[in-house]
């Protein structure tokens, strides 16, 4: 019994019978090249097994002849790496920030990992290269909340500011003078014309005037008398251009009503020792550092 091949008039080539809507299917065999090529990789992908890891087992995975991966390699690059860096490690260790900063070699070393701590860990906040950001800091200027000395930067970083898991974190909260009912809102009114004044703006003068007594019983204790700020309670400078969440009419009443509340982690929980010894001498080099 014979079997009848059906060709396409157009084309000349035999068809599969397949048909839909009058369009028939070609049986088109595949280009040589794309069989060999596919043959070929079937070979190889053959030969992967057999060298390299692949297939799972009951008991794990075959591991191949050359018993690598890239986790075993990424382990013996990382450990190369922890050679290298040991002997400057333990430098860092055995000195405090200021040796440290007056060892040239070592201070290379720090500023380069210090670099890479501060983007992984900190940039998030602070913004690229300490410019910081609205209610973050910037670590460029000479405006520290708590300090900008070696170890007053080392300090803030072990344990953080506002960091309830740390029980050694700075800590010093803002009274919400609005919203606890502690200043009438008139009050607040005249303090914020007050604050504003010392950068020289045009204010109300006579709202002004009553602010300096408000000022002087509610403020004066955390922000100095001459309101330039005191480091050992995190309180800021009020005389100066520089303000961490802004210094317009709404947003200084906004603060003074409400209050702030910025957290940072305490690495020293996270980083070792020799590690935030590094990132404090990174942060101090930025420009800002006293």
């Amino acid at each position: 019994m014979s079997t009848h091949v059906e060709k396409d008039q157009v084309s000349g080539r035999e068809t599969t019978g397949h048909e839909w809507d009058g369009i028939k299917e070609l049986n088109t065999p595949l280009p040589s090249w794309w069989v060999y090529v596919f043959w070929a990789c079937c070979v190889w992908s053959v030969g992967y097994w057999v060298v390299y890891p692949s297939w799972p087992s009951a008991s794990g995975y075959l591991h191949g002849m050359f018993e690598t991966t890239n986790r075993t390699q990424l382990h013996e690059t990382m450990a190369n790496v922890a050679a290298e860096r040991a002997p400057y490690m333990e430098r860092l260790a055995a000195l405090d920030l200021d040796g440290i900063v007056d060892d040239g070699e070592l201070l290379n070393f720090s500023m380069a990992g210090g670099k890479a701590i501060f983007a992984e860990n900190c940039a998030p906040c602070h913004g690229t290269g300490g410019s910081g950001n609205p209610g973050f800091p910037s670590l460029q200027d000479d405006d520290w909340l708590w300090g900008g000395a070696l170890d007053a930067i080392n300090e803030t970083i072990h344990v953080g500011v506002r960091w309830d898991a740390n029980e050694d974190t700075r800590f010093n909260d803002m009274p919400a003078f609005g919203r606890d009912e502690i200043l009438e809102r008139q009050d607040i009114s005249d303090v914020v014309q007050y604050v504003m004044a010392f950068t020289g703006r045009e204010t109300d003068k006579a709202a002004a005037s009553r602010g300096t007594e408000i000022f002087a019983d509610n403020c004066s204790s955390c922000h100095g008398e001459d309101a330039k700020g005191v480091h050992e309670l995190g309180a800021p400078n009020l005389t100066d251009a520089i303000w961490l969440y802004g210094g317009d009419l709404s947003t200084i009443t906004e603060t003074v009503t409400n209050s702030r509340r910025g957290v940072m982690p305490a690495w020293g929980d996270r980083l070792d020792e020799e590690t935030i010894k590094m990132l404090a001498v990174y942060v101090h080099s930025l420009g800002g550092g006293q």
